[in-house]
């Protein structure tokens, strides 16, 4: 599988939790993506500032990437966030970050490509897609960027990541984007590594969700 995107486990005989320690050492590609995403996260929560902000992340894995920047702001309470992983063991580990902050935070385990997961919590004002479009086929690539306006508020932004490995799919999920209504704010793509990240703004109208869609199937193996 691409190790370099993954979020959601394709295989059931990887231990996802050690898997995910790899963000803690300095220096590698998932640390480094990792940080990228966590500025994007940072930057958009400052341009919310002081308002309420709704946060949806599907294959949260264990919520480093929001809760590790929720932890470092004195305004986390404003926060609102679903967080939807589904192996136990790193949804277990979002769930005590979660508690120690001053946040209203929710762990769901659950597949994260069924819309219905999602009710209650959007339209959300940020969205990560992080560590999803590595491991779904070009299709469902592009049928979840197509979806991602049923998760948004008017205005949201959307923070993705992809390899760039050949074939590199990131020019095209880009085009997607701007096809499904998005303006690009921002694409960092690595010079050591292979990683990228996309964030992208709604401008189109948001979409209401629609129950009963699943959008994506792990297939990296």
């Amino acid at each position: 599988m691409d190790t370099t995107d993954s979020g959601h486990p394709p295989m059931t005989n990887i231990d996802w939790s050690a898997w995910h320690d790899a963000y803690a050492e300095p220096g590698s590609r998932l640390a480094d993506r990792l940080a990228a995403v966590r500025a994007h996260i940072d930057r958009r929560l400052d341009d919310t500032a002081p308002d309420p902000v709704r946060v949806v992340s599907a294959c949260a894995g264990d919520g480093r990437d929001l809760l590790g920047v929720m932890a470092q702001r004195a305004d986390a309470v404003r926060v609102t966030a679903l967080l939807v992983e589904y192996d136990a063991g790193l949804a277990a580990r979002a769930r005590d970050a979660a508690a120690a902050l001053d946040a209203t935070v929710e762990v769901r385990q659950a597949d994260a490509a069924n819309s219905d997961v999602y009710a209650g919590a959007v339209p959300a004002d940020l969205v990560l897609l992080c560590g999803i479009f590595g491991n779904v086929s070009d299709a469902d690539v592009r049928a979840t960027v197509m979806a991602a306006p049923q998760l948004c508020s008017e205005g949201a932004e959307v923070v993705w990541t992809r390899h760039r490995a050949e074939p590199d799919l990131t020019p095209t999920i880009r085009g997607w984007f701007a096809e499904a209504g998005f303006e690009e704010v921002a694409f960092e793509a690595s010079d050591d590594h292979v990683w990228s990240v996309g964030v992208h703004r709604l401008v189109a109208e948001p979409q209401p969700l629609e129950p009963g869609r699943h959008w994506f199937t792990f297939d990296r193996g």
